[in-house]
């Protein structure tokens, strides 16, 4: 049994069909400027360089830091 901690920095965009498309990077630099990431997203939108299903990504929808913790509460035995 053990604990664990992950955290992901995840971006969504806005796409032309009006969906949502995510992009999730592991283990974000620690007090990262909200201001940085806002402009690294606009780079990725201009330079259009993801292909999604519902077309090009067109705006910025979101910007959060994901913390999570999970406890394993098992452990299968080992024969």
């Amino acid at each position: 049994m053990a604990t664990s901690t992950q955290k992901v920095l995840r971006l969504t965009f806005q796409n032309t069909s009006g969906s949502a498309t995510s992009i999730t990077l592991p283990e974000p630099k620690e007090n990262l400027p909200a201001a940085d990431i806002q402009t690294a997203m606009d780079l990725v939108i201009s330079k259009n360089i993801f292909a999604t299903t519902g077309g090009d990504l067109t705006a910025k929808r979101d910007i959060r830091i994901i913390d999570t913790t999970t406890d394993d509460l098992y452990d299968a035995p080992t024969a």
